[in-house]
């Protein structure tokens, strides 16, 4: 059965979609057949991996019964495939309110195709609403990208204080893969004491690899690639592809 990872933190700007990207890449480059969901109406996800935003999305099949294997678009990298999303996922936010198990809707669309992919990975909006709620439901294992800044820490305290009535309420079966340190810049006194802080608080579920601050991440979105198909030999890209080892030993 494959491994399916929710990546949540509801602070926009924390490098949660360039690490869903990335990882995938390079999880998908060890040999791992992938799967992208994007589950954000802003539709980064999809966009940075080039797919075609236009077409049937997520949105239709969570809302309209679309088969999700008609909708799964391939992307350059081999073994790396993506469902995309775009703005029409708004409307899920509204249409699903009254209906019964809502928060199930995710769950029940990825166990049709659990078995086909060694992981699958969510990228979810940067809030903790009814999207991001299905996503923890559907999902094995929590990833949160941190970003070394003061607000992140506060961030993070009712992230898990979600993840943790998930557990108890709605997916007993999901557990925090780990945190990720993510637009790391040694440079500054602050980085490193959140990173210090963090690590004496939640010990082994920090990620040893930290994601630096990198242009080369910032760009290569607007490519339509992932990084290590834009920059290989970059400093993020090193750091994304270690992270992947990590993943592989960890989930």
């Amino acid at each position: 059965m494959g491994k399916v990872i929710v990546f949540a933190n509801q602070k926009g700007g924390v490098g949660k979609t360039t690490t869903t990207a990335n990882l995938g890449a390079y999880l998908a480059e060890a040999g791992k057949r992938v799967l992208l969901v994007d589950f954000d109406p802003q539709g980064n996800l999809s966009s940075s991996v080039g797919a075609h935003v236009e077409e049937d999305s997520i949105y239709d099949v969570v809302t309209k019964g679309i088969p999700i294997k008609e909708v799964i678009q391939e992307t350059t990298v081999k073994n790396l495939f993506v469902v995309p999303s775009n703005i029409d996922l708004t409307g899920a936010n509204v249409e699903l309110i009254e209906e019964k198990e809502r928060e199930f809707f995710l769950k029940k669309v990825l166990n049709s195709i659990h078995e086909e992919w060694d992981y699958i990975l969510i990228d979810c909006p940067p809030s903790l609403g009814l999207l991001t709620v299905n996503g923890l439901v559907a999902a094995d294992y929590v990833l949160v990208p941190l970003q070394c800044e003061y607000f992140a820490l506060e961030g993070l305290t009712l992230l898990l204080q979600t993840i943790q009535r998930v557990q108890k309420n709605l997916n007993p079966e999901l557990s925090i893969a780990g945190i990720v340190f993510t637009m790391y810049d040694s440079r500054t006194k602050l980085a490193n004491e959140v990173v210090q802080e963090v690590t004496n608080y939640f010990k082994d579920k920090v990620f040893r690899t930290i994601i630096p601050r990198n242009i080369r991440l910032s760009e290569a979105p607007s490519h339509g690639v992932p990084i290590n198909q834009y920059n290989a030999s970059c400093s993020g890209a090193r750091s994304y592809k270690e992270l992947a080892e990590e993943v592989i030993k960890r989930v």
